[in-house]
């Protein structure tokens, strides 16, 4: 029976929340969570609560928002739980005395078809690298990240109108079906954990900086679209126009533009309806842009208040 598991779940963002709420609709005796503390947001800087505390706290779970996870204090109070299996979804790494604690062992829930793009960041980099295929994978924790026994994975495709947002809730919302299919087997005694097989070549998804996004416009027109898909609409790629940050959500490629001495025109626009930055091999038409201290906006939009030539 499902209440035979005392499940600890660990997870905080909003991708959390759909693996917590198909436990609890299946009846699932998640006996407590733990989650990131809460942290000041909005203009007020008021304590805003994590994704997953709100849900927990909705349907009466306890909550557990520990500062640190080595905490000789939490430590006990996780004990005192008396969980048999630990789950994790996007959550920050786990000292072994927490993940070792569950008799039957934690799992987590990762966002790529491991042992690719492990790391903090694997739905940005599957894009940007240009890929047409991603996924998720359940696996046992152990002591390197993201290097545990596969439980289960699933494919996902990834297509050419696919950005951040769009294939985030998509692995979102399949992720928690995976979350319960593993969970019904580790229930059942039918699961089979396999060691990953390691590639020639191993992707990285290591965590996106400020920096990652700037873009470097001596790339091919491809890459800067996939790095654009790769970071929209957060934290998003940008680049310098007149001296100001703009950011670039959405763009596409020009086909057969022919431009005079293009070497001295980095960009083109005719202050109406288009505005063209110059690539490595052609130029990008920007779609959907903010410029620092500005809202986020079409491009015909944008040139009606701001004229970039």
């Amino acid at each position: 029976m499902p209440k035979d598991l005392r499940i600890i779940y660990m997870g905080t963002p909003d991708f959390a929340v759909p693996s917590l709420k198909i436990l609890v609709k299946n009846s699932y005796n998640v006996v407590a969570v733990v989650t990131a503390p809460d942290k000041p947001a909005g203009r007020g800087l008021k304590l805003k609560a994590s994704p997953v505390k709100e849900y927990a706290e909705s349907v009466n779970i306890p909550v557990l928002q520990p500062v640190s996870l080595k905490d000789p204090a939490f430590l006990e109070e996780l004990k005192s739980y008396n969980a048999n299996l630990g789950i994790v979804v996007a959550f920050r790494m786990l000292p072994e005395a927490v993940w070792n604690m569950p008799e039957l062992g934690t799992f987590n829930l990762h966002a790529s078809l491991l042992p690719q793009y492990r790391g903090a960041a694997p739905i940005n980099w599957a894009i940007i690298n240009g890929e047409t295929e991603t996924g998720i994978t359940t696996f046992f924790l152990k002591h390197e990240i993201d290097t545990g026994d596969i439980l289960y994975q699933e494919k996902e495709p990834i297509y050419t109108e696919d950005n951040f947002e769009t294939l985030y809730g998509r692995l979102m919302n399949k992720g928690a079906e995976l979350v319960l299919s593993t969970v019904n087997a580790i229930k059942n005694d039918a699961v089979s954990p396999k060691p990953q097989i390691i590639p020639a070549q191993l992707k990285p998804a290591p965590k996106i900086s400020k920096e990652t996004g700037k873009i470097d416009w001596s790339k091919s027109s491809v890459d800067i679209i996939n790095l654009i898909r790769g970071l929209s609409p957060i934290p998003s790629a940008w680049t310098i126009l007149n001296d100001k940050v703009l950011k670039i959500f959405k763009a596409s490629i020009v086909n057969a533009i022919t431009v005079e001495n293009p070497e001295e025109k980095p960009f083109l626009s005719d202050n109406k309806t288009y505005l063209y930055f110059k690539t490595g091999n052609g130029y990008l038409s920007l779609e959907e842009v903010q410029l620092e201290g500005k809202k986020r906006m079409l491009i015909e939009e944008f040139l009606r208040g701001y004229k970039p030539c």
